[in-house]
């Protein structure tokens, strides 16, 4: 059995950071260590929200305790997703470095949470600067989405050439595997949205529908990052992971969309992200 030390928010009500990553890692086989950079009562999404960010002394406290019990050996990756603010991303990053000196095998999957398209950072001042320049090249694997990827390669994307150009900049400086867990460009049709992994083998592309969620849901890229990460620690075939995880979250949205609110439905969509009832071919770019 494959172990990930995933280290996010935490929301009482609904379902984003650890809340959207556990429940998939356990469902696919994965036993999850969750480690929790917030307790709030919900998603800022929703405009107020009761609760607090936990202090890096705190998270380095529950590291240490973690790794007391021997555990840090038996990790095969570290996530992490939305970190608080700036001494938070430091415990983290080294939590990371811990688990891949205990384990040279681990892989540090990053998703770099600070923004998206429409709302811009919805982050603390300070922590997209340390994610660029600290997370970024200690990860093996990150899991942007488009406005992140924009960010971190100081690059515009609207074409398939854009996105291929910024995660080639991007695993320059130290992830070996991109995932960019929704793009949107110029050349696409408008009713589909689409995942790009890239990697220095090879890149390939897959696109699923867009449905109409209304309003969309928060957790996807969390969610997304631990579906991918899932599939992948199988056999580290990034074009498998791209299409499994690509299914799944498509299931969670249907299921989501079906049901009409905002939060993921991932306990109802539960059997259906395990086993998809659509599958979607991923396209090898290179």
């Amino acid at each position: 059995m494959k172990t990930v030390l995933t280290i996010q928010s935490h929301v009482a009500y609904g379902y984003v950071g650890n809340r959207a990553a556990v429940f998939p890692l356990q469902r696919l086989g994965i036993d999850a260590v969750a480690v929790n950079t917030v307790q709030f009562s919900n998603h800022t999404g929703y405009g107020a929200w009761t609760g607090q960010v936990f202090t890096a002394e705190h998270i380095a406290d529950i590291i240490d305790g973690i790794a007391a019990r021997d555990a840090l050996p038996r990790c095969d990756a570290v996530l992490s997703g939305y970190m608080g603010d700036v001494g938070l991303g430091g415990v983290i990053v080294q939590a990371a470095a811990r688990v891949k000196a205990a384990n040279p095998k681990a892989i540090y999957c990053c998703d770099p949470v600070m923004g998206d398209v429409g709302r811009g950072f919805f982050v603390r001042p300070g922590l997209p600067e340390f994610i660029r320049d600290h997370a970024v090249p200690a990860a093996d694997l990150m899991t942007p989405n488009q406005f992140e990827l924009e960010y971190l390669t100081d690059r515009k994307v609207a074409t398939l050439d854009d996105a291929l150009s910024a995660t080639a900049s991007l695993r320059a400086r130290g992830p070996g595997l991109v995932l960019v867990t929704s793009l949107t460009r110029d050349e696409a049709p408008a009713d589909s949205i689409e995942m790009l992994v890239d990697t220095a083998d090879g890149a390939w592309l897959v696109a699923t529908p867009r449905l109409a969620l209304d309003p969309a849901p928060n957790g996807s890229g969390d969610a997304v990052a631990a579906l991918f990460l899932a599939h992948y620690l199988k056999n580290f075939d990034p074009a498998a992971a791209l299409e499994q995880a690509s299914a799944a979250i498509y299931a969670i949205f249907e299921t989501t969309g079906r049901m009409g609110t905002r939060e993921l439905q991932l306990i109802a969509a539960q059997d259906d992200f395990v086993n998809p009832p659509r599958r979607f071919a991923a396209t090898r770019l290179r």
